[in-house]
C-alpha cells in the first residue's frame, strides 16, 4: 500500500516542460499561445491544439511590451499551473495524517470511557482484571460495608414469608458453626422473584443489614459491554473481591439482563451476553458457600432465565416476593405513615381494602400523595380523605378541574356510571360500591365507579367472574336503554370484559365446550401477563365465538336488570349529575328506599 503513495509518484512523468524565452516569443508570433500565466519569476503557458496537454514554463525577462503582444496574438490570461508539494511529502501526509487523527480521537474517547466507568462512588478493584485497560474490566459494584445499608427486616413490611426464608441466611452468616457442626451447607444463591415494586432490592439490603456483612450491589445491565470479554472480566473481578471480603452478600439486580436462556443466536452462540453468563455460571460453581459468600439476585422475569442458572447448586432457593395481601398492605401503609404527620383517626384498613393489587412502592406513593394533598389544603396533618383521594390519583390520575364537558355528556356519563353501580348492587357475588364520580381525571377517565371488597379474596368462582363481566357491560347497557345510542366511553370496559371472558374459556376451565383444557399460556406473569394461544386455528376461531357469546349473554342480563330498575336508574343518575360524586352509602340508601307513589284523588 505504501508503494502506491510514495514510490510510484517518483517515476510518473511530469506534465510540466521547461522552455527558453525565445521559443516562448516564437509561439507568440505564430499565435499558438492558448492561455498564459505570468508570475514574479516564471511564465506558464499552454498551446492551442496541443494533443499532449502539457504546460510549458519559461523565465521572466525585462519585456515591457509582452502583455500587448500576447493580447494581440489572441492569448488568454488565466490560471495555468499551481506549484505542487513534493510528491513524497504529499504521499506521506495523505497516508499517515488520517491514521494520526483516528488514533487521537480513539485515545480521547477511551479516556472519557475510563472516567465514566471508574467513578468515586464505586468500589476500586484490582488492575489485573482489566487487561491493562484501566477500569473497563472492573465490576463497578457499589459496596456497603457492615450495616451501612441502613436497612433491616424492620424496614420491610408485608413480606413475612420472604423474610422468614431469608432469616436462615442471616443466621448462617452470624452463626456458621452450628451449621458446620451438623454438616449442613448454606444455599449458594437465592433468587427473589416477583412483580416490580414489591421490595426485592429492599429485602436484599435488609439481609445485609441484619447480618452486618459487606454488601455488594450491582445491576445486571452493568455487566453488558460493547467490548467483547469485558462483561466476563467484571464477573471475575466481582467474585474475586467477594471472596476477599467474605463473609459477604453479593446482590445482582435484574439478573435476567445477563441470565437469559442461551439460544445460540448470537455469533454462533458466543456473543458477549453468553460469555458473561458462562463466566457467572463458572464462578458460582467455583466458590464455596461455607466460606460465607451468599449470592442474591432479583428478577421479575424468572421464566426467561437459563435453566443452568436456576438449577440446585447455583440458585438453590427461589423466594417469591408477591403483591401484599390485605394485612400486608395495611402494615406497609402504617410503616410508611410513621414518617408522616397523620391524624389519629385514620382507618388504614379501609385504605388497604381500597388499594387491592397495589405493590409496596405504590402504597408508599399513596402515603406521599396524601401528604402532598394535605400541604395543598394548608393542613398540618394527613386525614382520611387525603389518603382516599390519593388512591384515586394513583388509579385514575388528578382531577381535571378545568375540563369543559357539555351538560349532555355529563348526563351520559352519569347514567353510564350508575349503570355499572346498579348492576353491581343487584348481583350477589360482586364487591360493594364504594364511590361513584363523574369528575374527569387526567388518565382519561370521564368518571368511574369504585368497588371495594369487604374481605381479601383469593379465589374467583365462575359465577363471580360472569357477574364481573355483567358489571363491565352495565355502563354501555345504560346508554343503550336511556339514550338509544352508544358512545366511546365504554372502551376500557370492553377491553376488561373481553380479557376476563377469554381467560374463563382458555385458562380457567370455565367453559362447557372446552372444559379443563389449557388453550392459552401466560408470558411474563409479573410484567403485564401477556398471553399467547396454544391451539390450532380452528380452535382459535371457536374460542372467539365462545368469547363473543359469553359477553353477549352478560350484556343481555345486565340490560334486563337496568330495564327492571329503570326508575331507580333515573333517580340515581339525576342525583349523581347534581352532586358529581356520591358515596356507596348514599347510593345504597337511594336504591333501597321505597319509590315515591304519586298521590291519587278519589272521584265520586
Amino acid at each position: 500500500m505504501a508503494l502506491n503513495f510514495i514510490v510510484f509518484p517518483m517515476f510518473q512523468q511530469s506534465k510540466l516542460e521547461t522552455t527558453n524565452y525565445s521559443d516562448f516569443l516564437n509561439k507568440i508570433e505564430e499565435k499558438k499561445i492558448d492561455t498564459v500565466q505570468i508570475e514574479d519569476h516564471n511564465i506558464y503557458y499552454t498551446l492551442k491544439k496541443d494533443s499532449t496537454d502539457k504546460t510549458y514554463k519559461t523565465g521572466v525577462m525585462n519585456d515591457s511590451d509582452l502583455v500587448n503582444r500576447l493580447d494581440k496574438s489572441g492569448a488568454k490570461f488565466g490560471q495555468v499551473y499551481q506549484e505542487q508539494m513534493n510528491p513524497i511529502l504529499s504521499s506521506l501526509i495523505s497516508f499517515f495524517l488520517p491514521l494520526i487523527i483516528f488514533w487521537a480521537f480513539g485515545s480521547w474517547m477511551f479516556k472519557r470511557m475510563q472516567k465514566k466507568m471508574g467513578g468515586d462512588d464505586q468500589m476500586s478493584f484490582s488492575q489485573g482484571s482489566g487487561f491493562g485497560l484501566g477500569n473497563l474490566g472492573k465490576s463497578n459494584a457499589k459496596v456497603y460495608v457492615g450495616e451501612q445499608t441502613g436497612k433491616t427486616f424492620n424496614d420491610v413490611a408485608g413480606q413475612e414469608e420472604a423474610k422468614e426464608n431469608l432469616q436462615e441466611i442471616v443466621d448462617f452468616l452470624n452463626n456458621p458453626a452450628k451449621y458446620k457442626e451438623i454438616g449442613a451447607k448454606m444455599p449458594k444463591g437465592a433468587l427473589l422473584v416477583g412483580p416490580p415494586g414489591t421490595g426485592k432490592t429492599l429485602l436484599a439490603k435488609a439481609v445485609a443489614g441484619e447480618a452486618g456483612v459487606p454488601f455488594f450491589s450491582i445491576s445486571g445491565s452493568e455487566f453488558v459491554e460493547m467490548f467483547v470479554g469485558r462483561g466476563a472480566a467484571k464477573v471475575r473481578d466481582l467474585f474475586k473481591q467477594a471472596r476477599e471480603k467474605a463473609p459477604c452478600i453479593v446482590f445482582i439486580d435484574e439478573i435476567d439482563t445477563i441470565g437469559k436462556k442461551r439460544d445460540g443466536a448470537g455469533m454462533n452462540g458466543n456473543d458477549e451476553r453468553e460469555q458473561t453468563l458462562n463466566q457467572l455460571l463458572a464462578e458460582m460453581d467455583g466458590f464455596d458457600g461455607s466460606k460465607g459468600v451468599v449470592l442474591l439476585a432479583a428478577t421479575n422475569r424468572p421464566d426467561s432465565l437459563d435453566p443452568a442458572l436456576t438449577r440446585p447448586g447455583r440458585f438453590d432457593r427461589r423466594i417469591p416476593v408477591e403483591l401484599p395481601d390485605l394485612a400486608g398492605r395495611e402494615a406497609i401503609l402504617k410503616l410508611h405513615a410513621k414518617d408522616i404527620k397523620c391524624s389519629n383517626n385514620i382507618d388504614f384498613n379501609v385504605i388497604a381494602r381500597a388499594s387491592a393489587g397495589a405493590s409496596g412502592a405504590e402504597l408508599a406513593n399513596i402515603i406521599n400523595e396524601g401528604a402532598l394533598l394535605a400541604v395543598r389544603d394548608h393542613r398540618k396533618s394527613v386525614v382520611q380523605k387525603d389518603l382516599e383521594e390519593a388512591i384515586e390519583i394513583v388509579i385514575a390520575g388528578e382531577q381535571k378541574k378545568g375540563a369543559v364537558i357539555s351538560n349532555r355528556e355529563r348526563m351520559i356519563v352519569s347514567y353510564h356510571e350508575i349503570g355499572h353501580a346498579l348492576v353491581a348492587a343487584k348481583c350477589k357475588n360482586t364487591a360493594p360500591v364504594h364511590k361513584i364520580t363523574i369528575i374527569p381525571r387526567t388518565k382519561g377517565a370521564l368518571g368511574y365507579t369504585m368497588q371495594v371488597e369487604e374481605n381479601e379474596q383469593n379465589l374467583l368462582s365462575k359465577e363471580e367472574a360472569f357477574q364481573k363481566i355483567m358489571v363491565y357491560t352495565g355502563g354501555r347497557c345504560a346508554e343503550e336503554l336511556i339514550f338509544n345510542s352508544i358512545t366511546s366511553g365504554a372502551s376500557n370496559d370492553i377491553e376488561q370484559a373481553t380479557k376476563l371472558a377469554r381467560a374463563m374459556i382458555t385458562r380457567l376451565g370455565m367453559s362447557d365446550e372446552f372444559g379443563m383444557t389449557a388453550l392459552e399460556t401466560v408470558n411474563n406473569q409479573y410484567l403485564g401477563g401477556d398471553t399467547s394461544l396454544a391451539c390450532s386455528n380452528e380452535t382459535a376461531t371457536k374460542i372467539d365465538e365462545a368469547t363473543i357469546a359469553l359477553i353477549k349473554k352478560a350484556h343481555d342480563e345486565a340490560y334486563q336488570i337496568l330495564e327492571d330498575n329503570k326508575m331507580k336508574l333515573h333517580e340515581l343518575a339525576k342525583f349523581l349529575y347534581e352532586r358529581e360524586t356520591i358515596t356507596g352509602e348514599e347510593f345504597m340508601y337511594i336504591l333501597n328506599k321505597p319509590a315515591e307513589i304519586p298521590a291519587q284523588t278519589n272521584k265520586d
